[in-house]
């Protein structure tokens, strides 16, 4: 806990240096100088600048270092201080709680009514804090048409300069970052970083929080920016080093990923050694298990992962417990895989259509990438004359998502069935993929 203020430190003061303390990357220093900012607050009786920075300090355990017991006891301060009062900080505290909910019904309901309390009460900040955590749960529920809208809103506020608080800045970017990585949305992110601009250059808004930085890094890997994901990873560990594991796992995690893709699978066995029970390390892990041929497992790994519940705290910040269709969709593109490693053509067929299912419901160029290739492989396993061309429909919306590591993938999948048939097409597509 923090310590008692010093004589002639205001609450007003402190809560700004604490402020400064966070932009600087000095975590612990941060929280512990909220602590006394909320004690000086409440000595000089400004109960509701105490019941703010509590449900601050709330987030901040959350949000940096994932200590949802230390987090929930400040927050359940910042309740009972803020008592029978109905103004902003009422919908402060709904957004709060709400980012604490598996993503479903009561999450939504929660940041709904904190986004209503932001427009009624005329905090800006508020607002579109709280649309951003809508969009967010509208994507990862199914509802991507409406959730990114969300998101394009809020980060229109923020480059207009209309959202002031620096903390809400940094976590619409971060809940962006985290949504794009989840669906594969490079694109998105980067027009976003392209039309802050000035904005981003002006207050760093990429090396933020290492949480934050982890999912940017999970965009770059998508993006095939693998030197640029690693250097935003490897800061992020810096970050977490020696403590913090509950945070510091999702990076671990990240960074196998990282590893797979560049085929240091020793590497990337050793970062996800004893974290098979997090749901996002499904799968890497069940990814690392092919690559090794162990398919019994890798199926294991990701039917458990599918037939997952929802599930509150304390899963790490940024984790999605249960399996929406954005999350689904890659892990059945690699349930297929293993089916056909295993030669059940049957099983295979069945895991497509269940993934084709899933994209008549979220149709997103991403996911109809995965069922386009998903097919192809199949049509390769049972001699259909019409793999290529399911192969040539997954290129174009693997480019159309800006996804050049899976477009490489793909065009690998197409040199090696036309081989025989078109050598030079083959070679040409190879040459390609070899490039990428």
């Amino acid at each position: 806990m923090g310590t008692e203020p010093a004589t002639g430190e205001t609450g007003s003061s402190l809560e700004g240096l604490a402020r400064e303390r966070y932009l600087a990357g000095e975590y612990p220093e941060s929280i512990a100088t909220h602590e006394r900012a909320f004690v000086a607050y409440r000595a000089e009786g400004d109960v509701l600048s105490a019941a703010r920075t509590a449900r601050i300090i709330s987030w901040l355990h959350v949000n940096v270092f994932s200590d949802f017991a230390v987090a929930g006891g400040w927050l359940a301060r910042a309740e009972r201080l803020l008592g029978d009062s109905e103004g902003a900080e009422r919908g402060w505290l709904k957004l709060t709680h709400a980012t604490r909910e598996p993503y479903g019904e009561q999450r939504e309901q929660q940041l709904r009514e904190a986004w209503e309390f932001g427009r009624s009460c005329g905090d800006v900040d508020l607002e579109f804090a709280a649309l951003a955590r809508l969009g967010e749960t509208l994507v990862l529920t199914g509802r991507a048409g409406e959730g990114m809208l969300a998101f394009d809103e809020a980060l229109t506020a923020i480059c207009a300069d209309e959202v002031k608080d620096r903390y809400v800045v940094e976590s619409v970017f971060c809940a962006l970052f985290l949504t794009c990585e989840r669906v594969h949305d490079v694109a998105r992110a980067e027009q976003w970083l392209r039309a802050a601009g000035e904005l981003v250059k002006r207050h760093g808004l990429v090396c933020v929080g290492p949480l934050c930085r982890a999912h940017y890094g999970g965009i770059l890997t998508a993006a095939g920016l693998w030197n640029e994901a690693e250097g935003e990873l490897d800061e992020a560990l810096r970050v977490f080093a020696g403590s913090y594991a509950a945070a510091r796992v999702i990076v671990l995690i990240r960074l196998a990923a990282l590893r797979l893709g560049q085929g240091r699978l020793e590497d990337a066995e050793r970062l996800l050694d004893g974290l098979d029970q997090l749901p996002d390390a499904a799968k890497p892990l069940a990814a690392l298990h092919l690559a090794r041929g162990r398919t019994a497992l890798a199926r294991d790994v990701l039917e458990r992962r599918l037939r997952a519940p929802a599930l509150p705290a304390p899963w790490p910040i940024g984790t999605v417990t249960t399996s929406p269709p954005v999350v689904a969709g890659p892990l059945l593109a690699l349930l297929v895989d293993a089916e056909l490693t295993d030669g059940d053509m049957a099983a295979a067929a069945d895991v497509t259509e269940r993934l084709a299912l899933l994209v008549d419901s979220d149709p997103s160029t991403y996911l109809q990438a995965l069922l386009a290739r998903a097919r192809g492989r199949v049509g390769v396993a049972s001699g259909s004359r019409d793999a290529v061309a399911w192969f040539r429909q997954a290129l174009e919306l693997f480019a159309a998502a800006g996804l050049p590591v899976e477009l490489a993938r793909t065009r690998l999948d197409i040199a090696k069935v036309i081989l025989d048939a078109d050598p030079a097409v083959a070679e040409a597509e190879a040459k390609a993929a070899l490039e990428v």
